[in-house]
């Protein structure tokens, strides 16, 4: 897909797994969109209440956690212009792509009625040699995709959604982050700082993260392919064409 004009989304949602898992990733086109008027949903299907090696932290620990990164994922949001923020409070490290799930998502997407859903690459189990994905992020990224397709827009999928009065609603483009193969880039030249910014609110994650450093580079490893300073890229499903693309 050609970036001579970037796609811009009336409304978007962006569905993660953790706090902190949009704002490593997406957080620049986010903002960049939020920034032109876009509409943005941040969901978070768990509130990272695993997301602690501390000794010192035990099983009754984890409420209190998961309000921490709450709060940072509110703080990050706010910087990013983000409109709404949801948390569904799924158990961090045990997320499966439940057909559950899927329901609750169908059922945000069909509330908020995003042109765009922006989440990660299902597939995706590896990235290089240093990083195996975690588990919750391919769930999320399965369960958000068959959110998008086929439930959010099949009338009689979920059935007791439309009896609750939730109509179904077509999503006009997905966009899929940490693809094997991109063919959209996003440049964040105008937002890296504000990413970066968003991304140093999860104190209670990045103690020991270069943050900046760590941005930067793989911002400038994503715009390469294209001549980009900074970017974010995407693989881009486009389920519903626009008139003017028709």
């Amino acid at each position: 897909m050609s970036n001579e004009k970037e796609y811009l989304p009336k409304i978007a949602m962006s569905i993660v797994a953790h706090p902190d898992d949009q704002d490593f990733t997406v957080a620049g086109t986010l903002a960049k969109w939020a920034k032109a008027g876009c509409k943005v949903i941040s969901v978070l299907i768990t509130s990272g209440d695993s997301g602690s090696n501390d000794i010192a932290h035990d099983a009754d620990h984890k409420p209190v956690l998961a309000k921490l990164r709450e709060a940072e994922q509110q703080a990050a949001n706010a910087v990013l212009g983000v409109s709404e923020t949801v948390f569904l409070h799924y158990p961090d490290g045990e997320l499966v792509a439940s057909l559950a799930l899927r329901k609750d998502l169908t059922r945000l997407i069909r509330m908020y009625k995003p042109d765009v859903v922006v989440t990660g690459d299902p597939s995706s189990w590896f990235y290089g040699n240093e990083y195996i994905n975690h588990p919750d992020h391919r769930a999320a990224a399965e369960a958000a995709t068959y959110a998008v397709f086929p439930s959010a827009g099949t009338r009689l999928i979920f059935t007791d959604l439309l009896e609750a009065g939730y109509e179904p609603h077509n999503v006009k483009r997905l966009y899929i982050h940490g693809a094997e193969k991109s063919d959209t880039w996003v440049d964040i030249r105008e937002t890296i700082d504000i990413k970066i910014e968003a991304l140093k609110k999860h104190v209670s994650q990045t103690d020991t993260h270069e943050v900046d450093k760590w941005m930067h580079e793989w911002a400038k490893e994503e715009g390469k392919e294209k001549g980009l300073e900074f970017a974010e890229s995407y693989r881009v499903m486009i389920l519903q064409k626009d008139e003017e693309e028709k």
